[in-house]
């Protein structure tokens, strides 16, 4: 016991603090995925629902695309392909220097466009959820087409949304665990490298899964909070 108190303290010999540390790069991809990913796939969504043909194929196949192809491989995709296609157009454009895409920002469009994907159909099931008459009278009420979305539409959708984008966070949350392949010092990174030094897999595998199961536990709490405020007028009136 001596020995693995030791091991996970915070003095020289332990890797307490790393894995404190890999745990703040794991929530801190997560949060920095959620705005882009979400508001990608609500854009995808309404593309979705768009009166132009063109504009419903691209977002079809998006999410066609990117539901269908496995996230590690979209991951290396984005931090070795497009870094190499915009390298090689940076050296056509007569530009000496190299650009260098960081892991933390690869992951996070990665992991983005994937849950892009995946929410866009969360956002299109609630968009569907929500009746034709509540677009017809904000209309009637000289609304914009903004105006009413904004007041009217996004406020419902969000209620509607909110356990679909829960599980969206959820699987999130274990999908940054990939990122450690492109030498991202998370969760899963730190707890393999301490691993491969002390030769303890049980102990700082159990550790990372205590880390990933503490953060469910509390976005679990936290989305049912969310999910509360969200239906409380909605409650009140049934």
């Amino acid at each position: 016991m001596e020995k693995y108190l030791t091991l996970l303290s915070f003095g020289p010999e332990g890797w307490g603090l790393a894995l404190l540390q890999g745990a703040w790069i794991t929530i801190s991809i997560a949060l920095a995925t959620v705005p882009f990913g979400l508001t990608l796939g609500l854009l995808v969504a309404l593309g979705k629902r768009s009166r132009s043909y063109p504009i419903r194929l691209i977002s079809t196949l998006y999410t066609t695309i990117f539901r269908g192809v496995p996230e590690l491989l979209t991951l290396y995709v984005i931090y070795f392909g497009i870094q190499l296609l915009v390298q090689r157009l940076w050296k056509f454009l007569g530009f000496e220097s190299s650009i260098e895409m960081s892991p933390f920002f690869a992951g996070m469009v990665a992991l983005g466009v994937v849950l892009a994907a995946f929410s866009a159909e969360v956002w299109l099931g609630a968009l569907n959820a929500i009746q034709k008459g509540q677009r017809e009278a904000a209309s009637s009420l000289g609304l914009t087409r903004f105006q009413a979305f904004r007041l009217v539409v996004f406020p419902q959708l969000m209620r509607v949304a909110l356990p679909g984008l829960g599980n969206n966070w959820m699987v999130l949350l274990k999908e940054t665990s990939l990122v450690s392949v492109i030498t991202l010092q998370d969760t899963m990174f730190i707890a393999t490298r301490a691993n491969v030094v002390t030769k303890e897999p049980f102990l700082f595998f159990g550790v990372a899964a205590m880390i990933y199961l503490t953060f469910s536990m509390l976005s679990t709490w936290g989305f049912g909070k969310l999910e509360e405020r969200a239906n409380r007028g909605y409650v009140r009136a049934r």
